[in-house]
């Protein structure tokens, strides 16, 4: 069918017509142009269209979790489409390896159908002293052979780990060698080390300023190091909880367009109702909206979805449109190597979204 996307403002990615429209036959873009609209089957209009939303980092949503399932896999991606994100990366908590390479087995067909943009593997290589939500007992230093097995599947796309542990230097330049993204996160590194892994490989910060020592004036530690150098992209939350929204909004501008990538590091309760749910083996309480762990109280990812964090971003935060748009598209996009999807271009396949002048999601063509 071939729907046609229109009204005053759409944003293909790389220009933005001022009385735009956009031609898909599916989630595939034909021609995008500005005028009378061509004729199709089906006409939608909207304050704004934009492209569908890629998310690096989600755990869950609609009361399921990554990790489960192959029905749990495909109601968290449903939840999400939902909410504009049309290409994710199913992110796995620390697990046992070999639990790990049996969620990559039933992931694989979900990956081929495209439901599935690929696996991120957060953890288990990370720091003890910045485990925040995962599994302490299950921590583990990176073996190549572990790597070798996971990375080999073809479909894990990101690897998070602590540079620090035994090994890490060098897992950052296998996971880079292997054509995965090397992501720093967990860890408790200090600036020199971060350097070093920036070096061998690294090129996505996770979460930044979580789950690692804070930036200081006279220690940088890796937040100040990911924060400026100029080929890593680093992760920010925005849901008013991981972030104050000016340390969002400094974050931002100071990493600029390009660098930015919002994502959720939603889990189950992401699109679903306040109460106690999983994440691995960990029983998280989730109250007015904020997921912390049972046990101690750490928080314990977010409920958040990228149409949320795109109206914070933008109404709270005080970012540019444009900006948090690229920071939920086209950065990411890039991040996985991924040319057909974060834009409105023709030969797209990622989908689009049509927002309305409160930045709700109205439709998304996926």
């Amino acid at each position: 069918m071939r729907t046609v996307l229109a009204r005053g403002s759409v944003r293909t990615g790389r220009r933005t017509l001022a009385d735009g429209w956009v031609l898909l036959r599916g989630a595939e873009v034909l021609r995008a142009g500005d005028g009378p609209a061509p004729a199709a089957d089906e006409t939608v209009t909207g304050a704004h269209v934009v492209p569908g939303f890629v998310d690096v980092h989600c755990h869950g949503g609609g009361g399921a979790g990554f990790g489960g399932s192959v029905e749990d896999a495909a109601r968290v991606a449903a939840t999400h489409r939902a909410h504009g994100t049309t290409t994710l990366v199913a992110s796995l908590v620390t697990r046992p390896v070999d639990e790990l390479a049996a969620t990559l087995a039933a992931y694989a067909d979900l990956v081929a159908d495209g439901l599935l943009a690929g696996v991120h593997l957060e953890g288990p290589w990370l720091s003890p002293a910045h485990h925040g939500a995962h599994d302490p007992a299950l921590l583990r230093d990176p073996e190549p052979a572990d790597l070798d097995r996971l990375l080999g599947t073809g479909l894990v796309r990101v690897v998070t780990l602590a540079p620090e542990r035994p090994g890490g230097l060098a897992a950052v330049a296998r996971i880079a060698g292997a054509g995965a993204v090397a992501a720093l996160g967990h860890t408790d590194a200090d600036a020199a080390l971060t350097r070093r892994a920036v070096d061998a490989g690294a090129r996505l910060a996770t979460h930044l300023f979580n789950a690692m020592p804070p930036l200081h004036h006279r220690a940088p530690g890796p937040a100040g190091v990911l924060l400026e150098d100029e080929r890593v992209t680093v992760e920010l939350i925005a849901d008013g909880v991981h972030l104050d929204p000016l340390v969002l909004s400094l974050a931002a501008r100071r990493a600029g367009r390009g660098r930015v990538a919002l994502v959720s590091d939603a889990m189950a309760a992401a699109g679903s109702a306040d109460g106690r749910y999983r994440l691995g083996d960990l029983d998280v309480d989730v109250v007015a909206g904020v997921a912390r762990l049972a046990d101690g109280g750490t928080i314990a990812g977010s409920t958040l979805t990228l149409d949320r964090a795109l109206r914070h971003a933008v109404t709270v935060a005080g970012l540019d449109l444009d900006d948090a748009l690229a920071a939920l598209t086209a950065t990411p996009a890039a991040l996985l190597g991924r040319g057909d999807v974060g834009h409105l271009e023709p030969g797209a396949r990622g989908g689009a979204v049509v927002l309305d002048d409160a930045l709700e999601v109205q439709r998304v063509v996926a």
